[in-house]
């Protein structure tokens, strides 16, 4: 199989849990899937440019590795979350909605405005003050992430 060529295949991901139940609000759950993302990043999977983790969804801004498709980079998120709340959490219920939603970043300008929408995500919904106070995303001190490609940062 044959992907497009890097510099078109930054992605803004959004998956909404089953019946929008509010089961990544907790500080275990959420700390999770972030671990999940942080252990696909390391394993090379795809680039972690941007996440929020919301209670009934996430938003994240990556670029698969060139050699994985969106939808198992996906798969590797939501299946693997999937697996280890089962093993570790003893969920016993389906967890994500089938799909996923995406959106092509087309250029630099796209990308801030994915960027903001992301980091004010928790903002608009109530859970914090600024985006740097919520601990569930890449606004946050702490988190770890890959720089926006360069073919997608702005000019200065």
């Amino acid at each position: 199989m044959r992907l497009a060529p890097q510099e078109v295949r930054t992605f803004f991901v959004t998956s909404v849990t089953n019946g929008r139940r509010p089961i990544l609000q907790t500080q275990r759950t959420a700390l999770l899937l972030i671990d999940v993302l942080q252990q696909n990043r390391a394993k090379g999977r795809f680039l972690l440019h941007e996440f929020v983790i919301m209670p009934d969804h996430f938003h994240l801004i990556l670029t698969p590795a060139a050699d994985v498709p969106l939808e198992k980079a996906a798969q590797y998120i939501k299946g693997g979350f999937s697996f280890r709340a089962k093993r570790e959490l003893a969920f016993g219920f389906l967890i994500w909605q089938e799909s996923f939603t995406n959106h092509r970043i087309r250029d630099a300008t796209d990308y801030a405005r994915h960027q903001e929408y992301v980091h004010q995500n928790p903002v608009k919904a109530g859970l914090a003050k600024t985006p740097s106070e919520y601990p569930y995303s890449s606004a946050s001190p702490e988190a770890k992430c890959d720089p926006a490609p360069p073919w997608l940062k702005p000019e200065n």
